[in-house]
């Protein structure tokens, strides 16, 4: 201590002392930046603030969410910088800003997600693929259509490329529209049945963590084929919702550290996953063709690839990731938009019955197990008859009896053993009373293209409550982008929320929910980048349309067997990162079977 300082003194000194040092490293990390720039370009750098040393602004926007874009875009304007994980950045808004972006993949820019997320996810996916690689899988994609000839010149494509590129190009046909039209009626079972599940709650049901459970079924079963018992089901959902939940971390590898939780989570999937591949590479049938991972193995070996065992778990874990999270999110924004606006849940149904979509019949809360369900309509085009249990929600105050592992199942219907029937029965399951309701009446894609203004509320949710804030680049090249130098190397972020709610074309408020402005009335919908929820360009979303059917059956099943309200006093709030869902789950709705002649209660 200085001589003829007291220690208060001495405190208050030092306090000064650190605050000037914290100060000066924050200028110095400033400078650093300001002198990255290209100075073969005049132009200057974007303004912002690129925050403090390494740690950047990235604590700021975890906690702030959608509020941080937001400010810092009424103070620097459409185009601003920051420094998030670890990289530099430049924050992107407006259509034609986005517009020079996307279309200038492989020229301006490559894709570039955060390096938590390469290592997360691994090298193997559809999402790090860069260059020619990325254009084969898109030509392959886009050639997928389903005819013969379309589905031959595809193969044709993926044998002539090299290994990696054939690999790029059998991922890219699992969504190819004919695939999608396998998946669409076991995905419409798992939909329905899940949701008669929410309608024997007794209690609330927490639907962001409901939809969620919904839509990882629907990738574990239909795209990975995995048949598990419940227990190992939920745990491998836990899972993976875990190693999410960390793809968007510091670049730390440390104890403790997001990343390295992400990285235990994955490690645990892929160990999973490896046993769940080599029983499907024991089997002997090369025609089995039932789910998207079966498809991945079988056309390899058509096309006298042998993928490694790395190649299949990272390829597993990114059908997955492509189908479950974000969906989710958008499944719970469809709930909630639809709850808020009960008028568009009744023009929703009078479209369905123009359609003789909209089946009023009682409620089934009791059914066949959710595998039997899914085989049968893989193995038939009739519709099946689900037995009743009349008086199954008359007692609410009973909970679904527990699984075999005698834990309880609060979330979905017991699965009770089927009844014997003759082999003439086929599918046709009747209840010992005879009396019978019909599950969903089978949905293809044509059907499902014919429901215009359902496609207008969906385009609508997407809008409002785009799952995905943005996307990543990296600048191939110093290019110019609204007045200032956009310096190579820099990572670019794209916002998809905040060019929705700020573009000039849309007539009515744009925070407004209006399913009409994409009807074919209004002009809105023209134009392709002032709506991108999916994206746009050579990296739109492969899974866009796997997305929207599984939004489209989600809203149909809704309207047209359950009636949903509020369970809490008020809606929750909304959280933007690293996807859009309530804050803490608050999203906790009632849901009840609709009655004969009770369809306009919802």
């Amino acid at each position: 201590m200085p001589a003829g300082l007291s220690w208060p003194e001495a405190a208050a000194l030092a306090l000064l002392a650190l605050a000037l040092l914290a100060t000066l490293c924050r200028h110095l990390w400033a400078l650093r930046w300001s002198l990255s720039r290209d100075r073969a370009s005049a132009l200057p750098l974007p303004k912002g603030s690129m925050g403090w040393p390494f740690f950047g602004e990235t604590l700021h926007w975890l906690l702030q969410g959608s509020h941080f874009h937001s400010s810092r875009r009424e103070r620097y304007g459409n185009v601003f910088k920051t420094h998030l994980l670890g990289r530099p950045v430049v924050r992107v808004t407006g259509a034609e800003n986005i517009r020079k972006i996307l279309l200038g993949e492989h020229t301006l820019v490559s894709t570039q997600w955060p390096q938590s997320t390469q290592i997360i996810l691994g090298s193997h996916t559809l999402l790090g693929s860069i260059g020619d690689l990325h254009r084969q899988r898109r030509k392959v994609s886009l050639a997928a259509a389903p005819t013969q000839h379309a589905a031959q010149a595809a193969q044709h494509a993926a044998q002539a490329a090299p290994p990696a590129q054939a690999w790029a190009s059998i991922l890219a046909r699992v969504f190819s529209r004919a695939a999608l039209e396998s998946y669409l009626p076991r995905i419409q079972k798992v939909v329905s049945w899940e949701l008669r599940g929410w309608c024997m709650e007794p209690g609330s049901i927490a639907v962001y963590s409901s939809a969620k459970t919904l839509t990882f079924r629907i990738a574990a079963r239909i795209l990975l084929g995995l048949r598990l018992e419940e227990k190992q089901f939920k745990d491998l959902a836990k899972t993976f919702e875990q190693l999410v939940e960390n793809l968007f971390s510091l670049p730390l590898n440390i104890p403790f550290s997001g990343l390295r939780k992400g990285i235990k989570a994955r490690d645990m999937l892929h160990e999973f996953m490896e046993k769940a591949i080599q029983e499907k590479l024991q089997r002997n049938n090369p025609e089995d063709h039932s789910d998207a991972l079966d498809f991945i193995i079988n056309s390899a070996k058509e096309h006298g690839k042998e993928f490694t065992m790395q190649e299949l778990k990272e390829s597993a874990i990114e059908l997955i990731f492509a189908a479950f999270f974000t969906t989710a999110s958008a499944s719970t924004s469809l709930i909630l938009l639809l709850l808020k606006h009960p008028s568009v849940i009744e023009k929703i149904r009078q479209e369905l019955m123009s359609h003789e979509l909209y089946q009023q019949c009682e409620h089934c809360p009791v059914g066949p197990c959710l595998d039997t369900l899914i085989t049968q309509s893989r193995d038939s085009e009739k519709p099946l008859l689900c037995p009743t249990a009349k008086g199954a929600r008359e007692d609410q105050s009973q909970p679904p009896g527990p699984t075999e592992e005698g834990s309880p199942q609060p979330h979905a219907p017991p699965e009770p053993t089927l009844p014997q029937s003759s082999p003439s029965a086929g599918p046709q399951l009747r209840a010992p009373s005879g009396q019978s309701c019909r599950c969903p009446s089978d949905i293809n894609l044509e059907k499902l293209s014919r429901l215009c203004y359902l496609d207008c509320v969906i385009k609508e949710v997407l809008r409002v409550l785009p799952p995905v804030s943005g996307g990543y680049r990296t600048a191939l090249q110093t290019f110019e982008l609204d007045g200032y130098q956009i310096p190579k190397g820099w990572s670019v972020m794209y916002s998809i929320r905040d060019t929705h709610e700020t573009a000039a074309v849309y007539q009515s408020p744009p925070g407004g929910f209006d399913p009409d402005r994409f009807g074919a009335a209004r002009t809105e919908a023209v134009g392709r980048f002032h709506y991108i929820p999916f994206g746009g360009g050579a990296r739109s979303c492969i899974g866009k349309e796997l997305a929207q059917a599984i939004l489209k059956l989600l809203a149909i099943e809704l309207v047209s067997t359950a009636r949903w309200e509020l369970a809490t006093p008020s809606y929750p709030a909304m959280q933007t990162v690293p996807i859009v869902h309530p804050v803490d789950d608050g999203l906790q709705l009632y849901f009840h079977p609709l009655q004969r002649g009770r369809g306009s209660e919802a």
